[in-house]
């Protein structure tokens, strides 16, 4: 009987470390391709707290750059940013970080308020696969998924992806078992320079009311900042497009008055930061480059530091120390980066 069970035990465990493999080897690594993908996991492989912790979409992972936020003001901070990141997805990423540590402040972006309902599997992969398995990913999984997707297929993911054999590369032997870390702190950094020409006006619509579930969520991550202590801050990224409309803008303002919360719209304020929309994005003004992120980020300090209970950790260890990395880690990064910006255009 004992040699039964110890026999069906080693067989379970061999089949659950195949599969295991199998899982590990098949999930799309997103190392030289859609790197937006490899963006969730990183939060994981953070080994100190920050005093500031951003939300929301591709408007604050392109845009903001906690490399800055540091050296000129020692503000400690990360970007759990994502592609299309949903209204609800923030609360859920938004949950799971306070379980992992107590910021001083989260800024949300709010441009996801216009999304009411699941929008697409590809996006939903982006934001969910790289969580770590909580209740916060099982209750995100379950706002996000659309019609045709499959609730198990997110917690097993190779039921989604081993249609993947015939696409496999040297790149998915070669990060089996780890990522190369791709942001700087979650900021995607990006230096090329395409100037904003022939943006698309802003269509009318039928209806500019946000979605009641989006407002629902909305109020639930006001709640929970309250019931930890953190400050919420609700922005508006400098982006000229996606369309940002009067009444979008006349809505969020009327909410963070009721809640009193601070809000900040960067569209109103480009020419005091010092943005220039020839120089300073890289997509013709949908995202910022990382000139205009600088900029962008310079100005922000400024105002946590005045207006928010952040702490200029400059000094302070482990602080010093892992930020002298972080910082060498960007200048190498932007170092290259521009070296094939100007290769690219040279040739």
């Amino acid at each position: 009987m004992k040699k039964a069970i110890w026999t069906a035990a080693f067989w379970c465990a061999l089949c659950g470390v195949a599969l295991w493999l199998l899982n590990a080897l098949f999930m799309p690594k997103y190392m030289s391709e859609i790197p937006e993908g490899a963006l969730i996991a990183e939060y994981y492989q953070e080994t100190t707290d920050h005093d500031v912790v951003m939300i929301g979409d591709c408007e604050v992972y392109e845009n903001f750059s906690p490399d800055l936020l540091w050296r000129e003001y020692g503000i400690t901070s990360y970007i759990r940013g994502s592609a299309q990141q949903l209204v609800w997805q923030s609360y859920y990423l938004m949950e799971e970080t306070l379980k992992h540590e107590t910021p001083k402040v989260m800024v949300f972006n709010v441009l996801s308020m216009k999304y009411g309902e699941p929008q697409s599997e590809a996006y939903n992969r982006l934001n969910l696969d790289g969580m770590r398995l909580s209740p916060q990913k099982l209750a995100a999984i379950e706002a996000s998924m659309t019609e045709e997707e499959s609730f198990l297929s997110y917690l097993f993911p190779l039921l989604r992806y081993h249609t993947r054999w015939s696409e496999l590369k040297g790149e998915d032997l070669t990060y089996l078992f780890h990522r190369d870390i791709l942001s700087d702190s979650g900021y995607l950094m990006n230096v090329q320079v395409r100037p904003a020409e022939n943006v698309p006006p802003g269509r009318p619509l039928a209806d500019y009311s946000f979605a009641p579930v989006c407002w629902d969520y909305l109020d639930k991550m006001a709640d929970l900042c309250d019931r930890h202590g953190v400050q919420l801050v609700l922005i508006k990224a400098p982006s000229l497009y996606p369309y940002w409309y009067d009444q979008w803008e006349e809505q969020i303002e009327e909410y963070a008055a009721e809640r009193n919360l601070p809000y900040i719209n960067f569209l109103e304020l480009t020419e005091e930061i010092g943005i220039d929309f020839q120089t300073d994005t890289y997509d013709s003004g949908l995202h910022l480059n990382l000139y205009g992120a600088e900029k962008l980020s310079r100005w922000f300090g400024a105002w946590l530091t005045e207006r928010c209970p952040v702490e200029d950790r400059r000094g302070q260890e482990p602080y010093e120390s892992i930020w002298s990395e972080k910082s060498s880690a960007y200048a190498i990064r932007k170092e290259r980066l521009e070296a094939e910006w100007r290769a690219e255009n040279t040739a």
